[in-house]
């Protein structure tokens, strides 16, 4: 590889990982071409980018940046699984791939800007869907309000109650 080709090389990985809203870096080490390609697969259908990458080009593209913390786990054999949409998927799909795979592992990995460890990277893979965290939220933030709907509601319904009464009392005098 020629100087412009790593020059070129460390440019690109750069360009992706700050572009990327989330990138997981693993250790590959023992698993063969065909395990590779399905991993490569499954990551592409979530709209992940998996990309080998060398250890020396990826400390330079990190360098200088606000991602110079990834430099420590850039160590033996790294892939780089890259997603520029959704924070957490690639996370997810790499996650749910290495079950039950010990030779592939987590290295770390970087979400909306943040280096973060192997284990915050499998804590990230086990949140539920963006939807279902909305829908709780929704939920949070309706119970109180229905709580006082109610209480407001008891008081007019009591008066009802009352008025109805003094109705009857007074039919049933007549």
């Amino acid at each position: 590889m020629g100087r412009d080709e790593k020059a070129t090389s460390i440019a690109e990985l750069r360009e992706k990982l700050g572009d990327a809203r989330g990138a997981v870096l693993t250790d590959f080490r023992g698993l063969s071409v065909a395990e590779l390609t399905e991993l490569r697969t499954l990551l592409r259908k979530s709209a992940v980018e998996y990309k080998v990458v060398k250890n020396t080009l990826a400390k330079l593209a990190v360098k200088d940046t606000g991602l110079a913390g990834l430099a420590r786990y850039l160590e033996g054999p790294t892939g780089i699984a890259i997603g520029a949409a959704d924070p957490v998927a690639a996370s997810k799909a790499v996650s749910a791939w290495a079950r039950g795979r010990e030779k592939f592992s987590v290295k770390g990995g970087v979400v909306e800007g943040r280096v973060v460890g192997p284990r915050e990277v499998a804590e990230l893979a086990d949140l539920p869907p963006r939807e279902a965290l909305l829908g709780r939220m929704a939920g949070v933030l309706q119970a109180p309000l229905a709580g006082l709907s109610q209480v407001l509601s008891a008081s007019l319904r009591g008066l009802a109650n009352a008025l109805d009464q003094v109705r009857q009392k007074k039919e049933g005098a007549a």
